[in-house]
């Protein structure tokens, strides 16, 4: 299935680093953030995810709420995040159903012949649930355009 903008948001329940559940649904009447992206621990996924922290107040300000998922386990991001200080959700997306629905799964990430994970995508919610802006990465290793990102939210 693939979802693009105008569609309602697939509603998913994932774990975030505290191993609570967490909804899309809990997020309804803010603009949501949804940084999909390959893997903890690594260069340009630190950078994307710091430089969100970096502008979370000016997200937070827009009535929005950045939300970062990535098939990790919730214990690699329960680190990760601590290690890098950052306050905005993280939710594990372990059995890969998210990054399915929403049509931003990379096979063989790295060379890993079978290994899946999140490509590196940006979904924007609003507010009532409809998705507003998609981005995915032709590869993992191109950042999004963060301005084209706040003024989405705007």
């Amino acid at each position: 299935m693939t979802v693009e903008v105008g569609d309602v948001a697939p509603a998913f329940t994932l774990y975030d680093t505290d191993k609570n559940s967490r909804s899309l649904g809990e997020f309804r009447g803010k603009n949501v953030v949804l940084a999909f992206f390959p893997g903890a621990f690594t260069g340009l996924c630190t950078k994307e995810m710091c430089t969100f922290q970096d502008q979370l107040q000016e997200f937070n300000q827009s009535n929005c709420q950045v939300i970062g998922i990535t098939v990790d386990s919730p214990f690699a991001q329960k680190e990760w995040t601590d290690k890098n200080n950052i306050d905005y959700p993280f939710l594990s997306d372990f059995n890969r159903q998210v990054v399915a629905e929403y049509d931003v799964t990379f096979k063989n990430l790295a060379g890993l012949e079978g290994y899946v994970s999140a490509n590196r995508a940006i979904v924007v919610v609003d507010p009532e649930g409809i998705i507003k802006y998609k981005w995915i990465a032709p590869n993992p290793g191109v950042e999004p355009d963060y301005d084209e990102i706040r003024t989405a939210v705007k």
